[in-house]
């Protein structure tokens, strides 16, 4: 590569901003959002923004865990070329094995610095088209039945066009959360539902075909992700259309399912895959398996979010949108980058780059280390 940006300073950054109300699955209770915002300073005045929303149970990391590993990225990328992204990746790969979230957080801050040193905005910048609408659906936390339910109506009232709800916790306790969800908000709004790993393979074969009766859009990862060797059986037994979440975290998991036939949908999460840099090289995989695509969150700020939403639109195959988490803090510390409109439309900016940055207001008050 012909032209440089060096890559002066390396900032690292815990985030923490209280949730409205607690987000429940069946892995866990999470009362805040903790991400980690990383920014990259370089000799030409251009900086780019990043962020990840590590969690212990999908990929092993916390923010601390984060904050660390980071800190051994940032002296490696010191003085080195922040356009040679495959390089950095590489970089990364080399210090350490897995840790996909942080590198997540420093493979979107390369794709900001370089799609703003090439005066587009990333979109563009990675090949996409501003040619479709994204529409997010919002999410029903798993718990009592009767208060899932209303929680389910309160969402169609706001004018989401799709109701997501969390399940994985007792198959028959499931389906009467589902009965209750349908029976309150009609037949006309689609229902997507995530056990996020919660079933056993027979348990998920049986609920699922219980579930057929109430129009379920697609289930994402029913069973444990170590078990994907048994995720085709489930997909063949299933009459719901089966979303590989979890077990798909990065181009090699895509190529095993693909093999195996285990899944009518892929869930891309850049959190999952360790950035924009292998997430591509997923859609690439699903447009040519022909396998539609969502592109789904954790609990990362808008910063996290206008990364996704720039990134959704690089394929036609990318068919459905869950960024609603960034919905529910109960503080925004993001300037710029996408905005929410009615209806759970979503924005994109044409400013070159990511186009969000963190407000200098929370860097200052954050813990952070400096490289």
């Amino acid at each position: 590569m012909a032209e440089k940006i060096i890559i002066q300073q390396v900032e690292i950054y815990k985030l923490f901003i209280p949730l409205i109300e607690p987000f429940v699955t069946s892995l866990g209770k999470e009362e805040d959002a903790a991400s980690v915002v990383v920014v990259i300073r370089t000799d030409q005045g251009i900086s780019g923004f990043g962020e990840c929303s590590p969690y212990l149970p999908v990929n092993g990391e916390s923010v601390d865990t984060c904050f660390i590993v980071g800190q051994y990225f940032a002296k490696v990328f010191k003085g080195k070329n922040a356009l040679d992204i495959e390089e950095r990746i590489a970089d990364m790969d080399n210090i350490i094995y897995a840790n996909s979230s942080i590198k997540s957080a420093f493979d979107i801050a390369l794709y900001d610095i370089a799609s703003q040193h090439a005066g587009v905005p990333l979109y563009k910048f990675i090949g996409g088209e501003n040619n479709k609408t994204i529409v997010t659906d919002y999410t029903v936390s798993i718990g009592d039945p009767v208060k899932m339910a209303a929680d389910a109506v309160k969402i169609k009232n706001e004018g989401f066009p799709a109701i997501k709800v969390k399940l994985g916790k007792d198959g028959k306790t499931d389906v009467q959360r589902i009965k209750l969800i349908r029976e309150a908000v009609g037949n006309e709004i689609p229902l997507r539902i995530d056990a996020n790993q919660g079933w056993n393979v027979q348990e998920a074969i049986e609920t699922l075909n219980a579930l057929s009766r109430f129009d379920i859009q697609y289930c994402e990862e029913p069973i444990p992700k170590w078990n994907f060797m048994r995720l085709s059986e489930v997909r063949k037994n299933s009459p719901i259309p089966i979303m590989a979440d979890e077990s798909c975290g990065d181009h090699h998991d895509a190529e095993r399912l693909i093999e195996l036939k285990a899944c009518d949908y892929f869930n891309i999460k850049l959190g999952k895959s360790g950035g924009i840099f292998n997430a591509l090289k997923i859609a690439r995989l699903g447009e040519k398996a022909n396998i539609p695509m969502q592109v789904g969150a954790m609990l990362e700020s808008r910063l996290g979010m206008s990364a996704f939403a720039h990134f959704s639109l690089c394929s036609t195959m990318i068919h459905h949108f869950d960024f609603d988490t960034a919905l529910m803090f109960k503080e925004d510390p993001v300037s710029g980058g996408i905005v929410y409109q009615k209806n759970g439309v979503i924005h994109i900016t044409e400013t070159p780059g990511l186009g969000a940055t963190i407000d200098d207001s929370w860097l200052k008050k954050m813990e952070k280390a400096v490289i």
